[in-house]
C-alpha cells in the first residue's frame, strides 16, 4: 500500500454524515420503541459526565465533554426514572398528604369508625378502578409524554381529551391550594397568629408555592431526588404517631387504646348537616394523587410497566396508612377531641416536632406534585395545538422541557383559590373534576376493549384474504396495498400506513417489510400478574358510580363541571374540527346499547355492509378514460405496476 496513502488523513463532514441516515428508518425506531428515544449507558452520565469515546468520537465537536459538576448540577442531558424511583415515591407523596394528619379524626368523630372505614376503602376503590383502566390502557396502546391527557386523548380523540385534559389541569390546581393551605394554616396555629389575622396562614401558603415552583423550574432531577427525602420524612411521621399512641399520657382527649373509647366512636354522630357523602367529598382529594405517576410518563425508562406496578404498590401502601391512622384515632381519642381539634395527630405523637416535619411535608409534596405533572399535562395539550391560543404554553426550558410558562398558569389558579383559604370549600371543588376524569379513563378503557373486539371480529372474517391476494397479485400486492390502503383496512383500522409518495419510499430506502407497520392499534391483554384485573365491565360500572357520586356529593358543582366540559367540546369543536380522533372513535355507545338492548329481549339485530358503487344512469352517457402515469395528478406517484406470470406451451404441428 502506497505511504501517502496511509498517512493521509480521512476528512469526515459530520453534517453530511448525519444527513445521510435515512429519515424513515429513524421514524420507524422512535414508533417501535415507544414513543422514547435510547440515552445510551445513564452510568456515564452520573460518573463524572459523559465522555465521547468509541461511537461517539464522531460526534465529540457537537456534544463535547461534560464535567461532573455540570452533569449533577446542571441538567444538561434527559434523565429517566424507573418504578421505584419515579412513580411509586411520587404516587406515595400525592395521596398521603394534608388530609390525613388534619381531618382522619374529625371524619372519624363525624361518621364513626364503621362508616369511616367504609368511607376510606371506597375512595380506595373507585380510584383502583381507574388506576386499573388507565393500567389496561397501558396495556393496549403505547404510552407517551402527556400523562392523563394522552391517555384520554389516544382514546376517545384530541377533542374531548382537551376539554378532559383541561378540567383536569383545573382540579389539579384547586388540589394544590388545598395541599399547600394545610401547611399554611398549621404554620399559622404553630407561631400563634392564626387567631389575629386569616391571612398569615394565606401568606405561608403563597410563599411555599413560589418555593416549590423555584423547585420545579430546577429540573425534574431535583423534584425526584427531594421527593426521595420528603417520602422518608412522611413515613417517620407516620410511624412517630403510632408510637405515640402507645406511649403518651392519657388526659382529656387522650384517653389511651385501652379507655372503651372506640365502643363510643364506633356509629355515626353527623353535626352541622355534613352527610356520608359529604364526609366522602371532605376526604376524597387525597387519593386524586394516583395519577402522578401516569403524569410523568414522558420521563420514565418503560411508562407500560413502570406505572402499573409502581401506581399500585403506591394505592396499597396508602390503603394501610389510612386504616392504621383511623383505628388508631377512634381507639385512643374522645369524640369531642375529634370533631373539634384539627391538630390532634400532633398531640399523640411521641416526638410532636417530628409529626408537624410530616405535616408540612405532606402539604409541600402533594402541591410539589400537582406543580410537576400539571403543566406537563398542560404543556402537551398546547403542543398538540388542540386548543388555538394555548401554543405559548408548549415552550419548554432544557432537555426534559420544562414547562415554564405552564406552571406560571398552574400557579396564579393555585394562588387564586389559596385566597379562599378554607379546606372543606376548596375539597368538593377538587373531588369534582377528578371524578369527571376519573370516569372518563374508566369509560377509555371499556371503549379501548370493545374497540379491540370489533378488530378482531372482523380480522376474523377477512383472514383468508391474504392468501387469495398472493394467487391474484403474486409480487405486486405490496404495491397495491400502499397505493390503496383500503385493502388492508380490515387489518390496520389506526396503524400508519406511508405514503407512497414518501421521500424514503421514493428513494428506495424502504425495505420489503418495513413498508408498514405491523402492529395494530390496539393490543390484546399481556401475561402481567395485574392484566386479570382489568376488567372493562369493572371499568363501565365505575363509571355508574362516578357518576352518581357526583350527583350526591353535590350536584350544584357537577351541574357546573360538566356544563364547562361542554363549553370547552364545543369551542374545540368549532375552533379545531381537524382534531385526530382517538383509538376507540369506531366504538360508539349508543349504538352497541341499542344493540344490547335488542339481543335482550330476543332480536336478533341486523348488521348492514357499506358498499361503495359506481352510479350507473341509463339517460347519462358514460365513458371510461384511463389515467396513466403521465396525468399530472398520478405525476408524483412511483411508477407501479401490476403483472400476472403466464404459462405457455410450444405446441408443434
Amino acid at each position: 500500500m502506497d505511504q501517502n496513502n496511509r498517512s493521509r488523513p480521512i476528512d469526515l463532514d459530520v453534517d453530511s454524515f448525519r444527513s445521510d441516515e435515512p429519515e424513515y428508518d429513524r421514524a420507524r425506531m422512535r414508533r417501535q420503541s415507544g414513543g422514547f428515544v435510547d440515552l445510551g449507558n445513564e452510568s456515564q452520565y452520573g460518573t463524572g459526565g459523559h465522555q465521547a469515546s468509541g461511537a461517539n468520537e464522531i460526534f465529540a465537536d457537537v456534544q463535547g465533554d461534560v464535567p461532573w459538576w455540570k452533569s449533577n448540577f446542571f441538567i444538561s442531558q434527559p434523565v429517566l426514572f424507573g418504578t421505584w424511583d419515579g412513580v411509586f415515591t411520587s404516587c406515595l407523596i400525592n395521596i398521603f398528604g394534608v388530609i390525613v394528619f388534619l381531618r382522619s379524626g374529625w371524619m372519624v368523630g363525624q361518621a364513626g369508625l364503621v362508616n369511616a372505614v367504609l368511607i376510606v376503602i371506597f375512595t380506595v376503590f373507585v380510584a383502583l378502578i381507574s388506576v386499573l383502566s388507565a393500567v389496561g390502557i397501558c396495556e393496549r396502546c403505547r404510552i407517551e409524554s402527556g400523562g392523563v391527557y394522552f391517555i384520554l386523548a389516544h382514546t376517545l380523540g384530541s377533542r374531548l381529551g382537551g376539554a378532559l385534559g383541561m378540567i383536569y389541569c383545573f382540579g389539579q390546581a384547586v388540589g394544590c391550594a388545598l395541599n399547600v393551605f394545610g401547611f399554611g394554616e398549621s404554620m399559622a396555629d404553630l407561631i400563634g397568629t392564626n387567631d389575629y389575622s386569616p391571612w398569615a396562614a394565606r401568606g405561608f401558603s403563597i410563599a411555599a408555592v413560589l418555593l416549590l415552583g423555584t423547585i420545579n423550574v430546577a429540573g425534574v432531577k431535583w423534584v425526584i431526588k427531594l421527593q426521595f427525602a420528603l417520602l422518608l420524612i412522611i413515613l417517620v411521621a407516620a410511624l412517630d404517631f403510632f408510637v405515640g399512641s402507645f406511649t403518651a399520657t392519657p388526659d382529656a382527649e387522650f384517653k389511651g387504646w385501652l379507655s372503651g373509647t372506640m365502643a363510643n366512636n364506633t356509629w355515626a354522630d353527623y353535626q352541622e348537616n355534613y352527610t356520608w357523602f359529604k364526609c366522602f367529598g371532605v376526604f376524597f382529594p387525597t387519593i386524586t394523587g394516583i395519577l402522578a405517576g401516569i403524569n410523568m410518563s414522558g420521563d420514565l425508562k418503560n411508562p407500560s410497566n413502570n406505572i402499573p406496578n409502581g401506581s399500585l404498590a403506591a394505592i396499597g401502601t396508602g390503603t394501610f396508612l389510612y386504616l392504621m391512622f383511623i383505628i388508631t384515632l377512634a381507639a385512643t381519642v374522645s369524640r369531642d377531641a375529634l370533631l373539634k381539634n384539627f391538630s390532634i395527630t400532633a398531640d399523640i405523637s411521641a416526638v410532636t416536632v417530628l409529626l408537624l416535619a410530616g405535616l408540612y411535608v405532606s402539604s409541600m409534596s402533594s402541591c410539589l406534585g400537582a406543580m410537576y405533572g400539571t403543566p406537563r399535562v398542560l404543556q402537551s395539550i398546547a403542543n398538540e395545538r388542540v386548543i388555538p391560543g394555548l401554543e405559548i404554553l408548549g415552550h419548554g426550558r432544557g432537555p426534559n422541557k420544562v414547562p415554564i410558562h405552564s406552571m406560571i398558569v398552574v400557579a396564579v389558579v393555585t394562588v387564586t383559590f389559596i385566597i379562599i383559604g378554607d379546606i372543606n370549600k376548596l375539597a368538593p371543588i377538587v373531588t369534582m373534576p377528578f371524578l369527571i376524569t376519573y370516569a372518563s379513563i374508566d369509560y377509555s378503557y371499556f371503549a379501548l376493549a370493545q374497540t379491540f373486539d370489533l378488530q378482531h371480529k372482523r380480522e376474523m372474517r377477512f383472514q383468508g384474504q391474504s392468501q387469495r391476494d398472493m394467487h391474484v397479485y403474486g409480487a405486486t400486492g405490496s404495491d397495491l396495498d400502499l397505493l390503496f390502503p383500503e385493502r388492508i383496512r380490515h387489518k390496520t383500522v389506526g396503524d400508519f400506513t406511508p405514503s407512497p409518495t414518501d421521500s424514503a419510499i421514493m428513494n428506495g430506502r424502504v425495505a420489503n417489510g418495513d413498508a408498514r407497520r405491523q402492529e395494530v392499534s390496539v393490543h390484546s391483554k399481556n401475561k402481567n400478574w395485574y392484566s386479570h384485573l382489568c376488567n372493562r365491565w369493572l371499568s363501565l360500572i365505575g363509571v355508574a358510580i362516578k357518576l352518581l357520586l357526583m350527583v350526591l356529593v353535590n350536584w350544584i358543582y357537577a351541574i357546573g363541571c360538566l356544563s364547562i366540559l361542554w363549553l370547552l367540546w364545543l369551542y374545540i369543536g368549532a375552533a379545531n374540527p381537524a382534531v385526530k380522533p382517538g383509538r376507540a372513535s369506531e366504538f360508539r355507545f349508543f349504538h352497541w346499547l341499542k344493540i344490547a338492548f335488542l339481543q335482550a329481549i330476543g332480536k336478533r339485530p341486523l348488521e348492514y355492509e357499506q358498499l361503495v358503487v359506481t352510479p350507473m344512469h341509463s339517460d347519462i352517457a358514460v365513458e371510461q378514460e384511463r389515467l396513466n402515469d403521465d396525468n399530472e395528478d398520478f405525476a408524483s406517484r412511483r411508477r407501479y405496476h401490476q403483472s400476472t406470470a403466464l404459462q405457455s406451451h410450444l405446441v408443434s404441428v
